[in-house]
């Protein structure tokens, strides 16, 4: 079988966080049998953060996007960039499926040419599945919705409601990544659609497999810097229990618009010299630095799944997450190992981890259930069979 994956998100050089969930379920695939190839919609058009930078960031930027090679093999993977231009993010966004379509479809004709597929696997929506709908070839079309399309995209406008809705109706199937996006798909205009949860490597079992443990405790979280992430409710959580937790420190792997602001809050607060902005790394390096840690904290809101959240518990961490939102809610039913907090509420978050620091066998064995409800539920194995699967369905 092979399949054609079309991402926006997928990492590149100079961001190799960037959609790195799309890059190891397609890896997933490829190991369960599929034989993949993967077209990027490579955007040549700075975003509009680089504008703060000063006048030479959108130059720099746009250099950087240029240079970057259009074929590559990631991890053994083909993977095409595919470049285009289109208007800025916020008020065009629900088109940029059209914006791509040309190039796309040019892409996927030589591809077929030279190596016949069977399937398409977009991610998302808006714009790849719109890229590839408008592209014309009659192929079989799968269809992931990550959380994007129906929590922002779809709410956004009513462009942007149109472009999902006819997105995903063009698909066979669509994935969903977890049983609540899967219901506000089916909402917003998807027919049969299936649950494939992404997932984490489980490190060696061995004590010469384990990172070492950071000598204090240590709160972590791993994300990029945004306000509904909500790093503020953990740091305000710090805060609280600095009496308490005297050696206490809170490590921020990620970068992005609100740094500066959390670094602000920190110095508020006083804890300023408790916590570490380690910026954005590599996602092999994220993922060991997170493993040292004690705790994993990310009350974040508009949370479809949590990749995070997974890998961190793959590695015996424990997890915090947010009640209410799709991804936290099924990751805290499949196991034990993830605790849910009211969102917003600062008191129950400081709360529970407060609970977990002050009793050490109990914190343990929280992240001895962490690890093994990962194992039953949430690997890149179970992740890429699933997903061939679901390619065999439609193709059946």
């Amino acid at each position: 079988m092979k399949v054609a994956v079309v991402a926006e998100l997928y990492p590149r050089r100079s961001d190799p966080v960037l959609g790195v969930w799309a890059h190891r379920q397609a890896l997933a695939a490829q190991a369960a049998g599929a034989e993949v190839h993967v077209l990027v919609l490579h955007r040549l058009v700075p975003p509009r953060a680089s504008l703060a930078a000063g006048p030479t960031g959108p130059g720099q930027e746009l250099a950087k996007l240029a240079r970057e090679p259009r074929r590559q093999l990631r991890d053994g993977l083909p993977v095409t960039y595919v470049p285009y231009v289109s208007p800025p993010r916020p008020r065009s966004y629900a088109s940029w499926g059209a914006w791509a379509a040309p190039s796309l479809s040019l892409a996927l004709r030589r591809l077929r040419r030279r190596d016949r597929f069977d399937l398409i696997h977009a991610h998302n929506a808006v714009p790849a599945a719109d890229a590839v709908r408008r592209a014309g070839l009659h192929v079989p079309l799968v269809v992931s919705v990550h959380g994007g399309d129906v929590l922002y995209t779809a709410r956004r406008d009513d462009a942007g409601a149109a472009a999902v809705a006819i997105g995903l109706g063009a698909a066979r199937l669509v994935l969903a990544n977890s049983h609540g996006i899967a219901e506000l798909a089916r909402a917003h205009g998807a027919g049969e659609t299936r649950v494939v949860h992404l997932g984490a490597d489980l490190p060696d079992r061995s004590r010469a497999g384990r990172p070492p443990r950071e000598s204090a405790p240590m709160l972590v979280t791993v994300a990029h810097l945004v306000a509904r992430k909500r790093h503020a409710d953990v740091l305000r959580a710090l805060a609280v229990l600095a009496d308490r937790h005297p050696t206490l420190r809170y490590a921020i792997i990620g970068d992005g618009p609100e740094r500066v602001a959390l670094q602000g809050l920190a110095a508020r607060l006083g804890v300023a010299e408790r916590v570490e902005f380690r910026g954005q790394l590599a996602p092999a390096d994220a993922i060991e630095q997170a493993r040292r840690c004690t705790l994993f904290a990310m009350p974040s809101t508009d949370e479809a799944f949590g990749v995070a959240y997974v890998e961190a518990m793959a590695g015996g961490v424990p997890a915090i997450g947010c009640r209410g939102e799709p991804g936290p809610e099924e990751i805290a039913a499949a196991g034990d190992g993830f605790v849910l907090v009211p969102p917003g509420d600062i008191e129950r978050l400081t709360q529970r981890i407060h609970e977990l620091l002050s009793d050490p066998r109990r914190l343990r064995e929280v992240g001895q259930r962490a690890r093994a409800s990962i194992a039953a539920n949430f690997t890149w194995e179970r992740c890429g069979q699933q997903t061939l699967a679901a390619y065999q369905h439609v193709l059946a």
